[in-house]
């Protein structure tokens, strides 16, 4: 397992980037793909074809998700866990 915390610029967008990450029911991501990284902003694409901003607190932490990500858009490996707490997403994969 491979934990990793991310940091949002705020509660909204820590709860919007965790509940597109791993639904619990389905034990899978809608994202499907990192559009675009602009500075601090994430554009992911998710399984409805629908495209969404997320907005990290700063581009390290959004160069970082993106390299994090990468591994389960190419199926490598699943998110396991994802936890919204403040204006932080803690997601596992394995």
């Amino acid at each position: 397992m491979i934990k990793k915390k991310f940091l949002c610029i705020d509660k909204y967008e820590a709860r919007k980037l965790a509940s597109l990450i791993f639904i619990k029911e389905g034990n899978e991501t809608f994202i499907t793909e990192v559009l675009d990284v602009i500075e601090n902003e994430l554009i992911v694409g998710l399984k409805d074809k629908s495209a969404h901003s997320i907005l990290l607190k700063d581009q390290r932490q959004a160069e970082d998700f993106t390299d994090f990500i990468q591994s389960v858009i190419e199926r490598q490996h699943r998110i396991t866990h994802a936890e919204a707490i403040n204006d932080e997403v803690e997601i596992e994969k394995g």
